[in-house]
């Protein structure tokens, strides 16, 4: 069997289709599109492909929302899971934790690019920032929070009061505090960008002395894989310190090898104050962490029996068991130099497309890539080409209008060429 796409109905098949008119009787509306292109309904995957209902095979660019670092179904992640089920697959988080939960704060811990530091866990993203945000109220008694344009820390209420995204926001804008002060996310294109956008965090903090924390993307992975200029998260650091504030780094999407480090802050010598981690972190299954220096998680109070800040499924022993054999997978898959070496592959081979007149940037980071398009119609147009041909790729940018590459890290040369061969004779023209 081969490696790459195989289409044995036309996309999407007939299966598909039948599940798609099923899914809209009984799905609320708003969550999944549903057109003549989309979707293909997934029913397995394995290392860098995809395969659905009808039994078309696809290559993915997108490791599933950069979820799967380690390759779908990744053979120790699944094992762990499934044993973990055999014995304990549910404990009373923060009552009576299991001993697994000991051991993955333990490795997080150790992992963590902070001294001393101290764990939260959860099962998803948005969960990871609201506690970053409460702890950050703690720390520093002010209730507000400076973020930047353009971010995406996630849909639940507190997550997106600090989300720059307006699409977002603007249908839930009565229920949102709407006090956030939101700065430029500095384009590297500009090459005044920077000086303007560390002035502007200055002059927040000046004017707003409400203002506890700054919350920052090292790469702006929902608007489009946008990347600040060299220098950017050094001078944030240095404001946040100047004056006092914490730094909150949203690592959810760049964190555990994406962009060729353990995480993108680290390799750029600046140590968060809090950490917001997840989605490779246990590679499929729901989990994610907040980690955080010692002194600033030390706001919380001990339990007197009551957690503040929880949830029934906090610590859950099989999502502890997956992190720490994911965390493993990433060591011995060496996944971090992979992504290194993708980033060289994949500019080499996408970088003739800024010939086109439908591409306006191009720009990555280890195995995550943005490509700028023209508008919005031409990066759907182009999403829903590579699908034809057997590709999976995320549109993503604050107005649609780019396309996100984020393979699984275990992806071979062989896969990734030919996936990117696929990309490129789909580009609308």
């Amino acid at each position: 069997m081969s490696d790459f796409e195989r289409l044995v109905t036309p996309i999407p098949g007939p299966r598909s289709k039948e599940l798609a008119t099923r899914l809209s009787a009984t799905e609320s509306r708003g969550v999944t599109f549903l057109g003549d292109e989309f979707p293909v309904f997934w029913q397995s995957a394995s290392g860098a492909t995809v395969s659905d209902v009808d039994g078309n095979r696809y290559l993915d660019l997108s490791a599933a929302f950069g979820v799967a670092a380690t390759g779908h179904a990744n053979p120790a992640v699944a094992r762990a899971i499934a044993q973990q089920g055999e014995q304990l697959p549910h404990a009373m988080g923060d009552v009576h934790p299991s001993d697994v939960k000991v051991r993955l704060l333990e490795r997080l811990c150790a992992l963590a690019p902070m001294k001393d530091a101290k764990a939260y866990l959860c099962t998803n993203g948005s969960d990871s920032i609201e506690f970053a945000l409460k702890t950050a109220l703690l720390a520093t008694g002010r209730p507000n929070v400076l973020a930047f344009s353009g971010s995406y820390h996630g849909l639940s209420t507190g997550a997106l009061e600090v989300t720059g995204i307006e699409k977002f926001r603007t249908p839930f804008i009565a229920q949102l505090r709407d006090e956030t002060a939101f700065v430029p996310f500095p384009d590297r294109r500009d090459p005044a960008a920077l000086t303007r956008s560390l002035e502007a965090i200055d002059d927040a903090f000046r004017e707003h002395p409400s203002i506890g924390a700054a919350i920052v993307e090292p790469i702006q992975g929902r608007a489009g894989a946008v990347i600040p200029p060299e220098g950017f998260l050094h001078g944030l650091r240095r404001v946040c310190d100047a004056h006092e504030r914490l730094l909150i780094v949203d690592e959810i999407f760049t964190g555990f090898g994406r962009t060729g480090a353990l995480f993108a802050s680290a390799a750029q010598n600046v140590e968060p104050d809090l950490l917001c981690v997840g989605k490779a972190l246990a590679n499929g299954f729901p989990f994610a962490a907040t980690l955080g220096r010692d002194a600033v998680m030390d706001a919380w109070q001990p339990s007197t029996g009551e957690a503040l800040h929880t949830s029934t499924y906090l610590g859950n022993p099989m999502g502890c068991s997956a992190a720490l054999a994911n965390l493993a997978e990433i060591e011995r898959l060496t996944v971090v130099e992979r992504a290194r070496a993708l980033e060289q592959r994949i500019g080499a081979r996408i970088e003739s497309l800024r010939q086109e007149a439908a591409v306006v940037d191009i720009r990555g980071s280890g195995a995550l890539w943005g490509i700028e398009c023209a508008s919005g119609d031409t990066a759907n147009r182009w999403v829903a080409g590579a699908l034809q041909r057997g590709v999976i790729v995320l549109q993503s940018g604050v107005r649609g209008e780019a396309l996100m590459l984020s393979p699984p890290l275990v992806i071979d040369n062989a896969q990734i060429d030919r996936a990117l061969d696929l990309l490129v004779a789909s580009i609308p023209r």
